[in-house]
């Protein structure tokens, strides 16, 4: 858990508290640690925010949630928490002191992401079977997980060639042709990759819950600002849904 803020936090959260919007310049950035997958909704959201609230810089730093979860045990100060499942959201509040419920602020699906134009012909989740390429998130990363839970719904064993750290180095793989097929999220797909849909019958509800770890003030208000309309618009732009 990181040090309790300095004045200079305390002078902010005054500033918040009349008018809404922030006044003066904090001392400490806002660090925000959030799902790779995220990234295209989050780089929008953190200017938008800053834009928002003159003298609020917010740090955001991707990756997997349980390599971000494992960052936090380590003692990294981080003000905000947004993971790609509740059970990595679960890990990181149960050991702290955190006064306020996780909040699950937008939802995801899987598809499988193929080059452009889909050359194998790849329909559905049993041709990952018949000799393509696959890359996986590992299993203990929220991606990883709903991969393994959508195969084993549909039957389907698969050898993959690796066990990627994030999402998003899945669907690098996918667009560099270093592999020719990998479960993603459905926002990960860009003009590099293409999907192929997996329909309902075996697909997942990923749910994204956020967290403000500490009472600072700008953490608490950028939370909010996710859960709230606008970024609720930057979400849906790239994709997600809305709880």
């Amino acid at each position: 858990m990181p040090a309790p803020r300095t004045a200079a936090a305390t002078a902010l959260a005054a500033c918040l508290g009349v008018g809404g919007a922030a006044c003066g310049s904090a001392d400490e950035p806002v660090i925000v640690f959030a799902a790779s997958s995220l990234t295209d909704a989050f780089d929008r959201i953190e200017a938008d925010f800053e834009a928002a609230n003159p003298g609020v810089d917010v740090v955001v730093s991707y990756g997997g949630s349980s390599s971000l979860v494992a960052q936090l045990d380590d003692g990294a100060p981080v003000d905000v928490l947004a993971t790609a499942n509740p059970e990595q959201m679960e890990r990181a509040v149960s050991s702290r002191s955190v006064t306020v419920t996780p909040e699950v602020f937008a939802r995801n699906s899987m598809v499988i992401a193929v080059e452009p134009g889909n050359p194998l012909g790849i329909e559905g989740l049993s041709d990952l079977a018949d000799g393509p390429v696959v890359v996986l998130a590992a299993p203990e990363v929220p991606a990883g997980a709903y991969a393994r839970d959508v195969l084993a719904c549909a039957g389907v064993a698969v050898e993959p060639a690796s066990f990627e750290p994030s999402v998003r180095s899945v669907a690098t793989k996918v667009a560099l042709g270093e592999a020719d097929a990998g479960l993603v999220y459905r926002t990960d797909i860009d003009d590099r990759t293409a999907a192929v849909e997996l329909g309902p019958s075996c697909n997942v509800s990923a749910e994204f819950p956020i967290v403000a770890l500490t009472g600072d003030a700008g953490a608490e208000r950028f939370v909010d600002f996710v859960t709230g309309p606008e970024g609720g618009r930057a979400l849906v732009d790239v994709g997600f849904e809305r709880p």
